[in-house]
């Protein structure tokens, strides 16, 4: 017989909570030390309503994301997925899909109906649970140039 999971969504507000998000975060965001992450997600909470929400399966931390509403020209009001990883160990096992549907189910809640992220070219595998698993559609490059300092 197999275990019940207890799934709980919960989003991290405190320093203390932002910083158990690191140990996940950590293996998108591999440049971030614990200092600059919570840094950023600070910042990020105050000037531009970033969330960071934590999936927890029986007490254990298995995934996180972190969104911000935008407006834009081309979009409108919407959500931009910034953050979204599961914990290697327990990936395809639905987390994934079970936290981008929490921020979805945010979206409605709140007045948006685009949700929209963007995903390395090298993460095929990503691509593909976007666009076969959540019916993203692909509609853009992103570009990015980095400016002297």
């Amino acid at each position: 017989m197999g275990t019940t999971s207890i799934l709980l969504f919960k989003e991290l507000q405190t320093k203390e909570e932002i910083l158990t998000g690191f140990s996940v975060m950590k293996h998108l965001r591999t440049y971030l030390d614990e200092n600059s992450y919570l840094e950023l997600v600070l910042e990020a909470q105050q000037k531009e309503g970033y969330r960071l929400v934590a999936l927890y399966d029986n007490g254990k931390m298995v995934a996180i994301t972190g969104f911000m509403p935008m407006i834009t020209l081309y979009n409108g009001r919407f959500i931009w997925v910034c953050d979204l990883v599961t914990e290697p160990s327990e990936r395809s096992k639905g987390y994934g899909e079970k936290l981008l549907s929490y921020v979805h189910k945010w979206a409605k809640e709140n007045g948006y109906n685009i949700v929209s992220l963007s995903s390395g070219l090298q993460r095929v595998d990503a691509h593909r649970f976007y666009e076969e698993k959540m019916q993203y559609d692909k509609v853009s490059y992103v570009f990015l140039k980095r400016l002297s300092k």
